[in-house]
């Protein structure tokens, strides 16, 4: 049983070693794999693979800058509306504090009344102030779809000579580590792309 084992792995071993030979080797029998890495620089330009480094285009396409400072400007108007309202709310519930150490309030009836409109009032800007980041969520996901489709269908009409067979989205080094030069298209991307944009205004 150990003699038929051992005959086994060897077999397995050799026909391993010749696999990896004829794969390596550059042999025309191989089924069509071929050597791709080598000493040679040249042979990895032959690749049809493109990376876009998509922090840069980002940071440069006008269309991407444009979008963002709408959404900052909603942010802060959001805000702004939110503060004045929330300080109002403030100052009416310091005067009813006041007004109720000092006996103002003409009944029981009449304080109570009061509390409960000022508490009302605050529930009535938490629900406002969900309302509006739910509206800022919406128009960033909405921005962020438009943003991706313009550099999507730009991509196809720009890859329509079928130069590239896969064009990778590189966001801070995280999907590509190392690559030569010539495999980063962002520069020639986002040129293009601000070109279209600018066109389009």
């Amino acid at each position: 049983m150990k003699n038929l084992s051992l005959i086994l792995n060897a077999v397995l071993a050799i026909a391993v070693i010749v696999l990896f030979v004829k794969v390596y080797s550059g042999d025309s029998s191989n089924g069509g794999v071929r050597k791709v890495a080598s000493n040679d620089s040249t042979s990895m330009s032959d690749l049809p693979i493109a990376y876009i480094n998509v922090d840069s285009l980002l940071l440069n396409y006008q269309f991407a800058k444009d979008a963002n400072e709408s959404l900052i400007k909603k942010q802060e108007d959001s805000r702004l509306n939110i503060n004045t309202k929330a300080r109002q709310l403030q100052n009416e519930m310091a005067e009813f504090q006041r007004k109720l150490e000092n006996n103002a309030f003409l009944s029981r009836d009449r304080a109570e009344q009061e509390q409960n409109r000022l508490m009302k009032r605050q529930q009535e800007l938490q629900e406002l102030d969900g309302q509006l980041s739910q509206q800022l969520m919406q128009t960033q996901q909405k921005m962020s779809e438009e943003l991706r489709d313009t550099i999507n269908s730009f991509l196809k009409e720009y890859n329509k000579d079928g130069k590239y067979q896969l064009i990778l989205s590189n966001t801070s080094s995280d999907n590509v580590l190392y690559a030569t030069p010539g495999y980063d298209i962002t520069e020639e991307i986002t040129k293009l792309l601000n070109e279209r944009f600018a066109a389009k205004k």
